[in-house]
């Protein structure tokens, strides 16, 4: 893995072809079914919870505390796997469906209706 890569100068193409890679390289495909894979970020998601579990955990303590920001970012980095993992077996344009729901959020939640940060139509 190149260490030089960030979140401002690595596409997602990447991604998706590194867990393909990553995954067809162990003979894994046969366990990469929309199914399974749903049931892994599921999984994954509650392992994230979990963390949390009975904690008042603050922004700054986690940003304070290498230990638990290494757990999180792991749990978090697991489920984004997944995610592209499904991606990849559903041959899904994350870019394509993204920008087409958040036309669709835009719409349901316009800024007349929203501009003062509540989640409920007033």
């Amino acid at each position: 893995m190149n260490s030089k890569l960030k979140d401002n100068n690595t596409t997602i193409s990447y991604f998706k072809e590194e867990i393909e890679r990553f995954v067809k390289e162990r003979r894994w495909t046969k366990f990469h079914n929309p199914k399974d894979l749903i049931q892994a970020i599921g999984i994954e998601v509650s392992e994230l919870s979990e963390i949390f579990l009975f904690k008042d955990i603050s922004i700054d303590t986690i940003q304070n505390d290498k230990d638990i920001l290494k757990n999180i970012s792991d749990e978090i980095a697991d489920v984004f796997i997944y995610l592209v993992s499904l991606l990849n077996s559903l041959n899904v344009d994350l870019t394509s469906v993204f920008i087409t729901k958040m036309k669709k959020n835009e719409d349901k939640y316009s800024i007349d209706e929203f501009y003062d940060g509540s989640y409920r139509k007033l």
